[in-house]
């Protein structure tokens, strides 16, 4: 896998020395437990349709807010209350990856999502999952011509 940043590598590194999978899951739940929406600073409903994550069954849409050192704050929102897997994968690539240059950002391959949760995923779960890293990355690009 190319080089991650740091921060998602350690968080990832972490999940996989997590010996059992339940362990995994209950710490990808707690995580999600910490999701906060995008504050309407940045979006109101009814979100952009150029925001949205094409093919994610949870709604979720995201935002890259460039700030004046040159790295962005991610923002994310995940409209179905049940998507705890995206509300999990927000936190984290908000956690990993908000205050990185937009450069990085856009290195970070979707398939990051099978390191995260594992291969037993669904096939609809994890495309919209790997849409949510893309749209990531295309947030980042934005944010990054925008300077």
């Amino acid at each position: 896998m190319p080089d991650l940043p740091p921060k998602l590598l350690d968080l990832i590194e972490t999940l996989e020395t997590l010996p059992d999978r339940a362990d995994r899951i209950q710490m990808l739940i707690d995580l999600a437990e910490r999701f906060e929406g995008v504050p309407e600073r940045i979006a109101v409903r009814p979100y952009p349709e150029e925001n949205r994550v094409k093919g994610c069954e949870s709604e979720a849409f995201v935002w890259a807010e460039p700030r004046d050192d040159g790295t962005v704050k991610l923002w994310y929102a995940v409209e179905n209350p049940q998507g705890v897997s995206a509300q999990s994968l927000a936190v984290i690539l908000d956690r990993a990856l908000s205050g990185s240059p937009p450069r990085e950002i856009a290195r970070v391959p979707s398939d990051v999502v099978y390191r995260i949760f594992g291969r037993e995923l669904s096939m609809g779960k994890s495309m919209g999952l790997m849409g949510m890293i893309g749209q990531t990355r295309v947030a980042a690009r934005k944010a990054l011509a925008g300077r």
